[in-house]
C-alpha cells in the first residue's frame, strides 16, 4: 500500500492531507508536525488571538477527530532532520526513520530574526509567525508599555494596530523611504501611513535599527539616525525565509525556496513542496506567494497531482491585511506596474488602488472596498483590462466591465 508522508503540519500539509482523502486516496497518510498543537490559522495569531479575542482552540484547522476519521496519522512535536533519497526514507529527531513512497514538504518558513551582537537576543525582543510567539507576547501587550517597531512591512503595521488598540505607546521604524516599499505602491503606503498616525502611532520612515539597548532585557533603543529610545520591548517584522534547510540538505534544487515544477514536483520525482517553502513559475517569473490562499490552493493541486492528475498549478495570487477597522484586500501582482490610478469611495476609508503596466491591468490594493476587489480579482483571473481612463472615472459603473 502507497505511503505518503507530508512534513510540515501548517496550512498547506493540512489541506494538501485532507484533499488527498477527498480525492479518494486510500493509503497510508503521516502528516509531521514540529509544534504541539494540531494545524491551526495563523491570520489571527497577531489580531484577534493576540487581542483575547479568539480562544486557541477556535484557531484549529480541524478537530483533532478529523484526523482519526479520515485516518491521517498525525505524528506532532515531532520534526524531520533528514531524507534520504535513495532509500525514500526520512528520519526524524528522535533517530526514529520513516519510509515513504511519495514525500510532500509543506515547511512554511521562519521570521527573519536580529542578530545577537545588536541585541536580537535580549528578553524582550519577539517576532511573530507561531502560536508560541503569540503565547510569549500577549502577556507584554498592556496600555502603557512601549514598544518598538522594527520593519513597516505588513507583518509590522499588523503589530503596530493591535499594539496601538491594547493602549500602548507604538514608534515604527522603516530603513526604506517609505513603509510598504517592497509591496505597494507609494498610493498605498500614504493611505495606511495616514491610518496608522490617526490612531496614534509614530512613523519614522528612512530610519533603521542600530541597535537594542539592555543588559539581559531590552530597556531601550539606539535608531541609524542617533535617536535613542526608551522601550519595554520590541517586536522584528523585517520578513520570512522560506525554509529550505531540509531540501537543500537533500540535494534538492532550491532557488528562492524549494523549486517545483507547474505540478508541484521537486528536481526529485518522488518528493513535492506547496506552500510558503515553494517557489513556482508564474508568468516566466520564479515567485512565493506568502498567502493562506496560496497554501490550500498550491497544496490541494499537489495532492491530485500526486494522484497522477498531471494538471498545472496556476497561481490565482491573492492576499490580505486586517489593520484597525480597515481589511485590505490584493488581488493579482503588481511586479512592474507602471501607473496607479486610485478609485475613493463615497464613505471615508473606501477606496482601491489599480496597478497597470500600460494598459494591462496587473493588481489592485482595496481598503474597505469589498465590490472593487471582487471585480478587480475577476478581470485579472479573466485575462481582462479595462482602459485606465474607465478605472479613473468615477462615473464608470464598474460591474458592467465585468460584461464588457
Amino acid at each position: 500500500m502507497t505511503h505518503i508522508v507530508v512534513v510540515g503540519a501548517g496550512q498547506a500539509g493540512a489541506s494538501l492531507v485532507a484533499r488527498l482523502r477527498s480525492a479518494g486516496f486510500d493509503g497510508d497518510v503521516t502528516l509531521i508536525g514540529a509544534e504541539k498543537v494540531p494545524p491551526y490559522q495563523r491570520p489571527p495569531l497577531s489580531k484577534a488571538y493576540l487581542l483575547g479575542e479568539m480562544a486557541e482552540e477556535r484557531l484549529y484547522l480541524r478537530p483533532a477527530e478529523f484526523y482519526q476519521d479520515q485516518r491521517i496519522s498525525l505524528r506532532l512535536n515531532t520534526r524531520v532532520v533528514g531524507i534520504d533519497r535513495a532509500a525514500k526514507v526520512v528520519t526524524l529527531n528522535d533517530d526514529r526513520r520513516l519510509a515513504y513512497d511519495e514525500l510532500a514538504l509543506t515547511v512554511g518558513a521562519h521570521p527573519r530574526t536580529l542578530p545577537a551582537p545588536i541585541g536580537g537576543a535580549l528578553d524582550g525582543v519577539f517576532t511573530m509567525r507561531d502560536l508560541a510567539d503569540a503565547d510569549a507576547m500577549a502577556p507584554q501587550f498592556v496600555p502603557g508599555k512601549h514598544v518598538l517597531i522594527i520593519g513597516g512591512g505588513y507583518i509590522g503595521l499588523e503589530a503596530a494596530a493591535v499594539a496601538a488598540k491594547s493602549g500602548m505607546k507604538v514608534t515604527l521604524v522603516e530603513m526604506a523611504d517609505r513603509i510598504l516599499q517592497r509591496v505597494a505602491a507609494p498610493e498605498t503606503s500614504d493611505y495606511f501611513r495616514d491610518l496608522h498616525r490617526r490612531h496614534g502611532v509614530d512613523i519614522r520612515e528612512g530610519v533603521g535599527l542600530d541597535r537594542l539597548l539592555g543588559d539581559t532585557h531590552v530597556t531601550g533603543a539606539r535608531l541609524t539616525d542617533g535617536t535613542e529610545l526608551a522601550i519595554d520591548l520590541a517586536v522584528v517584522g523585517v520578513g520570512i525565509n522560506p525554509a529550505t534547510i531540509l531540501a537543500d540538505s537533500a540535494g534538492l534544487a532550491v532557488e528562492n525556496g524549494i523549486t517545483t515544477d507547474e505540478y508541484g514536483r521537486t528536481t526529485d520525482p518522488y518528493i513535492w513542496a506547496a506552500g510558503d517553502c515553494a517557489s513556482c513559475l508564474f508568468h516566466g517569473n520564479r515567485i512565493r506567494l506568502e498567502s493562506v490562499g496560496n497554501a490550500i490552493d498550491q497544496a490541494e493541486a499537489v495532492a491530485l497531482n500526486m494522484l497522477g492528475r498531471a494538471e498545472p498549478y496556476t497561481p490565482k495570487p491573492w492576499f490580505w491585511s486586517d489593520q484597525y477597522d480597515c481589511k485590505l484586500q490584493i488581488a493579482g501582482l503588481n511586479m512592474g506596474y507602471t501607473d496607479v490610478y486610485i478609485r475613493k469611495g463615497d464613505t471615508p476609508g473606501v477606496q482601491s488602488n489599480w496597478y497597470y503596466k500600460g494598459d494591462q491591468l496587473l493588481a489592485v490594493d482595496a481598503m474597505n472596498d469589498a465590490r472593487n476587489y471582487m471585480i478587480g480579482k475577476r478581470l485579472i483571473e479573466a485575462g481582462r483590462s479595462p482602459s485606465p481612463a474607465q478605472i479613473s472615472d468615477p462615473a464608470t459603473d464598474m460591474k458592467a466591465l465585468l460584461k464588457a
